[in-house]
């Protein structure tokens, strides 16, 4: 009679594994279908993939931080360089989209990855009166290498539970409806 019994759970648990597909899944669908425009570059995983606990380095020397302190919430982070043009043009876009969505369930985090001095980076927030943004860096780009990031921009979505759900290379319109429209899906109660 056990060995019944055991079956029968075994079968039961095996069917809803196969019938109820993960949160992640049904969440990527939905969101596949709000890219337009550049956001046809942002390309879903089906299932999150871990991201390093590389450190960087806070803004004006505060110490550092790895992306586990950013867990609990969805995080857009953009690796750009003072350098880069593309990362330039797409800064106040960045930026508007944190002072729109930034708060407790969601981030934008940029951090100035390779050779770009603290002050240069401060300059360029100043002329292009970015103020929602951060001025972290990885000088050193260590966290970029551990993430294979391979040219800038480079644009990653993190879930909450600490994992990459999709990732954009090159520039792209954060501005647009379809940017908008991901982040408020992303988002929702």
């Amino acid at each position: 009679m056990n060995i019944i019994r055991a079956a029968l759970v075994y079968t039961a648990l095996g069917l809803g594994a196969i019938a109820a597909p993960p949160a992640i899944a049904a969440d990527t669908d939905q969101i596949a279908a709000l890219r337009s425009g550049d956001m046809k570059k942002l390309v879903l995983h089906s299932s999150p993939k871990p991201v390093p606990d590389t450190p960087f380095d806070l803004a004006d020397g505060a110490g550092t931080r790895t992306l586990a302190a950013y867990r609990g919430k969805y995080v857009l982070l953009n690796f750009w360089a003072t350098w880069c043009a593309p990362c330039r043009k797409e800064m106040p876009q960045l930026d508007a989209l944190q002072r729109d969505f930034g708060g407790a369930r969601f981030e934008v985090l940029t951090i100035a990855t390779g050779r770009n001095s603290a002050e240069g980076i401060r300059a360029f927030f100043d002329a292009a009166q970015i103020t929602a943004l951060p001025r972290h860096q990885d000088p050193k780009q260590t966290l970029a290498r551990d993430m294979g990031v391979l040219g800038l921009p480079i644009t990653v979505l993190i879930d909450p539970e600490g994992g990459e759900i999709a990732r954009l290379r090159g520039d792209a319109d954060w501005s647009s409806d379809s940017a908008k429209a991901i982040i408020e899906r992303l988002i929702a109660p």
